[in-house]
């Protein structure tokens, strides 16, 4: 059987979760889709997922704050934001705090699957 590399999404927008989760299984990546940050961290599988793609602006905890979660947790899994806010400083917030990539929506599919490809063989990385 062969690995198919698990990958988190985290968005509060019910299509943007169906859409990036069914383009990325026809990819060959298998997919969990959670509607919050409270509810991805609930599930408390964050080890398992070899990525997470997720939305910054979502009611409660923030995309920031997840990445924050995780990274202080020690977790090295690669995290991809994905989102409407267009803001250098929140970009940089991004990139500084651990981000592997900092995309805007709409964003191309080939640009979003290069960047899940691209998280998936960079080294582990402990922000250090």
């Amino acid at each position: 059987m062969e690995y198919r590399p698990l990958i988190a999404i985290v968005d509060d927008d019910d299509d943007i979760r169906d859409a990036l989760s069914d383009l990325l299984f026809v990819l060959g990546f298998s997919c969990r889709a959670f509607e919050s940050a409270e509810a991805f961290l609930i599930a408390d599988e964050t080890s398992h997922f070899d990525c997470l793609i997720t939305d910054i602006r979502m009611p409660g905890m923030d995309g920031l704050e997840l990445m924050q979660v995780i990274k202080a947790s020690g977790s090295i899994m690669p995290v991809i934001v994905v989102t409407s806010v267009v803001d250098q400083v929140t970009a940089t917030r991004a990139l500084v705090g651990g981000a592997h990539r900092f995309l805007t929506k709409p964003v191309s599919e080939q640009v979003l699957v290069e960047s899940v490809r691209s998280a998936l063989l960079q080294p582990p990385s402990r922000g250090e």
